[in-house]
């Protein structure tokens, strides 16, 4: 499942972003706090960047002004001709490929992470690339930092599709995902835990830097299987809303035969699957647009090759 290649130097330039969706707050408040201060995301071996990732749509405290900007990394948008009419979005994403990549280049930036609020009960969840050696080896590592939190890897990719996320853009990268937070609402609880996972994050890249190695290892992981819709009338209109009892379940195992929507009509409407699923995102207030209740996905364990380490070339900033 892993095989972008690991890094055979140091990562000089990193790059922390919030506001890829303008209503998500701990991170738009964390990069408008570092874009102020940003000596607290620099370690000797390399620099960090903070980006305010969506400022039109932050400014607005909305997700997005004219499309989702986290779908919008593809090669088809950021190699497309502009035009007068096209959402902000697709205007910002380009900016940012050229900022941070050009995607799949040898000029993008070393690693990029990505901080997200959900409103549904995720807690704290790695997103990331499957490929991705690097990146999973730091999930690992946070999850080691962490033993007190339930900390889960979402792993997104499946063979042959196209990535469209905003860390795609660079070498390698991933996300941060904290819930439950409404909407246009700073918590300071997940405020504070995504400020110490992302300076955990760079510490990790400093000892990688360092010459630190990282051994093999099993992890289990959640992968990506599809979206459920909400059930709806003729009309288009919600027939039903998310089961009391899957409600806040999220990562929780999902038996054939067990209620996901409680009906209007009264009626519950079981999972017809034949298997187990895991069900993902669930009732998130973002999703309501897309017509997606929860995400599918199956809980699998997955093997790490090793991360070897660096030879040592310390070159302390200036």
């Amino acid at each position: 499942m892993c095989s972008l290649p690991v890094p055979q130097e140091p990562l000089r330039r990193v790059v922390v972003t919030g506001g890829t969706h303008g209503n998500e707050m701990s991170g738009v408040y964390l990069a408008r706090h570092w874009l102020r201060t940003p000596a607290d995301l620099q370690r000797p071996s390399f620099s960090t960047v903070p980006v305010l990732a969506n400022p039109a749509a932050t400014a607005l405290c909305r997700r997005y002004i004219g499309r989702d900007l986290n779908r919008t990394f593809t090669n088809t948008f950021l190699t497309s001709r502009a035009t007068p009419d096209e959402p902000y979005e697709v205007t910002r994403a380009r900016e940012l490929n050229q900022l941070l990549g050009p995607k799949n280049s040898s000029q993008a930036f070393d690693f990029l992470l990505d901080l997200h609020n959900t409103t549904a009960n995720m807690g704290t969840c790695f997103i990331s690339n499957a490929t991705d050696i690097f990146a999973m080896h730091l999930c690992h590592h946070l999850q080691l930092k962490n033993p007190e939190l339930p900390t889960r890897v979402l792993v997104y990719r499946l063979p042959k599709e196209e990535t469209y996320s905003l860390d795609s853009v660079t070498k390698h990268g991933m996300s941060l995902e904290l819930g439950p937070q409404p909407q246009g609402v700073l918590r300071a609880d997940l405020f504070s835990r995504m400020r110490s996972l992302v300076s955990s994050s760079l510490d990790f890249i400093e000892l990688f830097n360092q010459g630190a190695a990282f051994p093999a290892f099993e992890m289990e992981v959640y992968r990506y299987l599809g979206c459920e819709d909400f059930p709806h009338t003729e009309d288009g209109d919600l027939a039903g809303m998310v089961h009391p009892q899957l409600q806040d379940r999220d990562f929780e195992p999902l038996q054939p035969g067990a209620p996901i929507f409680q009906m209007f009509s009264g009626e519950d409407m079981l999972y017809k699957g034949d298997s187990t699923m895991y069900p993902l995102f669930i009732n998130e207030a973002a999703y309501y647009e897309k017509n997606i209740a929860f995400i599918r996905s199956e809980k699998l364990m997955i093997s790490v090759p090793a991360l070897p380490g660096l030879t040592p070339t310390p070159t302390p900033l200036t």
